[in-house]
């Protein structure tokens, strides 16, 4: 049975955001988003990943999904509808109670001063989710679905809380407006690691169990790895390989996924790969180069990767954003022999 057009929840189409540098009289343009596009399905939730460095985008993203930017192009849809022409009052009173943020610090999202059940209060009576009588009730529920109650919570400060009791709590607050979707930017990034997986953990029963769709931004591969259904790679504004994460993670073939990958720290010190680059070699001239933004540093680059923007090319279940899966540049077995190639190379590994 073919998805109806109506299904999707978020339509996000050749997104593209510009900044520019100013530098004394004279100012630099770069596009921080450079054509994103994926869609998220209404009626089957998921948990989107998208991951990348420092630098890569991911956050300005996600600051467009949750209508905190404008694009500067591209299309942007939540049901159907434009997120940049919304006004002030749909913002408000639809959009900001379907759609969620958690935030990377849970701490900077609550006053010091202000006792963190005041905020779930506040929410509910803001959004009128629930009858005067009844408020109590329907926090609690909320909290229990992340693993707290409230009177857990009840009166106690931010400072009272551990990171995690505060990202739960965060996660609940979001919960409290019954949304459609959550847009999570490095939730677990300051929480130590057995706390990362309760966190990822409640993610994946919130989609299970809630049907809620969830934009995970990270640069985690392992939590993503654990909990996303798909994830796109993002390498300096460009979404460079999209695909199911058992995938794109398994078997990488853009030479940046691979090497983002390798990148990972291993249990085995020796254990390297001939072809890895330095990631910490990436500066904001990539922005601005002709061709592939990752021709300076690519081990497999190419002459065309320095004259020519790749297009996305679709290899099986996934897209790339690469020559080498061009059949025009490398022809028909070419490309057959760099994902045998790649293949190859993760099955030794």
């Amino acid at each position: 049975m073919s998805k109806q057009p109506n299904s999707d929840l978020l339509r996000v189409e050749d997104l593209v955001k510009i900044f520019h540098i100013q530098h004394g009289l004279s100012s630099t343009a770069f596009s921080a988003v450079d054509g994103m596009s994926f869609t998220l399905d209404s009626e089957k939730p998921e948990i989107f990943t998208i991951a990348g460095e420092s630098g890569s985008g991911k956050t300005t993203v996600a600051r467009m999904l949750l209508g905190m930017e404008l694009p500067t192009g591209g299309i942007l849809q939540y049901k159907s509808r434009d997120v940049s022409k919304l006004s002030g009052k749909d913002k408000r009173k639809w959009f900001f109670r379907e759609v969620q943020p958690v935030f990377q610090d849970p701490f900077a999202a609550f006053s010091p001063l202000k006792r963190v059940d005041r905020y779930l209060y506040e929410t509910v009576e803001n959004f009128k989710m629930a009858p005067k009588k009844g408020v109590d009730a329907y926090i609690d529920e909320k909290l229990v679905m992340v693993g707290l109650t409230l009177k857990e919570i009840k009166g106690r400060y931010p400072h009272e809380l551990s990171g995690g009791q505060a990202q739960r709590v965060a996660v609940a607050r979001a919960l409290l407006t019954n949304p459609s979707l959550i847009v999570a930017d490095e939730p677990v990034s300051m929480l130590d690691a057995s706390l990362r997986m309760s966190i990822v953990n409640m993610f994946r029963r919130l989609k299970d169990e809630e049907q809620v769709n969830i934009v995970y931004i990270t640069h985690d591969l392992a939590t993503a790895f654990y909990s996303a259904d798909r994830i796109a790679i993002m390498l300096r504004g460009w979404n460079v390989e999209m695909g199911p994460v058992e995938e794109v993670l398994g078997v990488p073939l853009h030479p940046y996924s691979r090497n983002l990958k390798e990148s990972i720290p291993l249990a085995d010190p020796d254990r390297t790969w001939q072809e890895k680059t330095d990631l910490a070699t990436m500066d904001t001239e990539e922005y601005l180069l002709t061709g592939c933004r990752y021709a300076s540093r690519c081990p497999r680059v190419m002459d065309v990767c320095r004259q020519r923007v790749p297009d996305e090319y679709h290899v099986r279940n996934r897209m790339v954003k690469c020559f080498l899966y061009d059949e025009k540049t490398v022809g028909a077995d070419g490309v057959a022999e760099n994902i045998a190639l790649e293949v190859a190379s993760d099955q030794k590994s």
